[in-house]
């Protein structure tokens, strides 16, 4: 069966289209074969070019997180899901939020909703940390970048000094204090507001140095 030779040649859930061929080389119309598979839900169509394998033929469960890394990128993941992920918010978030350095975009799969928002390089590159799974490692915010991606990216918010960003964050956000307060890092929170530089992130940073008492 194509789908048992296809499992012996590609030893992680995530591959490409590349791949796919390489494994199904030897068959005289590999497309067909590729055809035949995705309807018999032996393999998943991710998005085009990228798959995974169905649920029967999976060794491990592909990590949304590491799908969303590389369904497109650069991209990181950050925003709501993050929040959600750190804890700091009680809301299950569904579609997976990301950062990327390219065009924001949505991704609607069979595999997950994958929502992406663009940032500056600079913006981008500070406060990330790899995370490791059985199916693969992922780059995701570190809760402070995830919680500044949002300030930043969210343009409902408009605060006029440090003092707005008690009722967005605790009320509108629901971000949970207590959890916040044990994940901040002040030395963390130098660097990314250099990283941002912008007035929206030194309102949060000194918001937060002096609610938490930093200083």
């Amino acid at each position: 069966m194509p789908i048992e030779h296809i499992r012996s040649k590609i030893e992680g859930e995530l591959f490409d289209y590349t791949q796919l061929m390489f494994a199904l080389s030897h068959y005289s119309k590999p497309r067909d074969a590729v055809s035949s598979l995705l309807k018999r839900g032996q393999i998943i169509r991710v998005r085009k070019g990228l798959y995974i394998f169905g649920t029967i033929w999976r060794r491990h469960i592909a990590a949304p997180e590491m799908l969303a890394n590389v369904i497109y990128g650069p991209s990181a993941i950050s925003l709501e899901y993050c929040l959600s992920w750190h804890g700091l918010i009680p809301e299950r978030v569904n579609t997976i939020t990301s950062v990327t350095t390219g065009r924001s975009h949505d991704f609607y799969t069979p595999a997950g909703n994958f929502s992406y928002t663009h940032l500056s390089d600079n913006r981008f590159s500070v406060g990330l940390i790899q995370h490791k799974t059985p199916s693969g490692n992922f780059i995701i915010a570190e809760p402070l970048k995830a919680l500044t991606d949002k300030v930043w990216t969210d343009k409902r918010f408009k605060p006029i000094s440090a003092a707005s960003y008690s009722d967005y964050i605790f009320k509108d956000l629901r971000i949970d204090e207590n959890v916040l307060e044990t994940l901040l890092k002040y030395d963390r929170m130098v660097v990314i507001e250099k990283a941002y530089s912008a007035r929206k992130v030194s309102w949060l940073m000194e918001y937060l140095t002096k609610h938490f008492k930093f200083k």
